[in-house]
């Protein structure tokens, strides 16, 4: 089993997310695809699970991809602190 590998901007967005209110646990070593990060936002009630990319280019790897298909939930991906706050004001329209 390899060391699961984190993104070089984890602890910016995570920070971000920390900044805005949010409960951010870190789930990046669960593997088989699952999303690094699942964020809870209390004003809206939301616990969402967030993959991280570095980057606009970076994409899903393969168990991610099958990850996100087969997901009956929400799986929101994030590439900047700029995403992290468009999304935590869409939670706060309630959207």
């Amino acid at each position: 089993m390899r060391a699961a590998r984190v993104d070089l901007n984890q602890s910016l967005i995570v920070a971000a997310f920390r900044a805005h209110g949010c409960i951010v646990a870190h789930t990046h070593t669960v593997g088989k695809g699952f999303p690094d990060i699942v964020v809870g936002h209390k004003p809206s009630g939301r616990s969402v699970m967030v993959e991280i990319k570095d980057g606009a280019k970076a994409n899903l790897t393969g168990p991610e991809t099958l990850f996100h298909q087969a997901w009956g939930g929400l799986v929101e991906i994030v590439r900047s602190v700029d995403d992290v706050s468009a999304l935590v004001s869409k939670w706060r329209a309630g959207l």
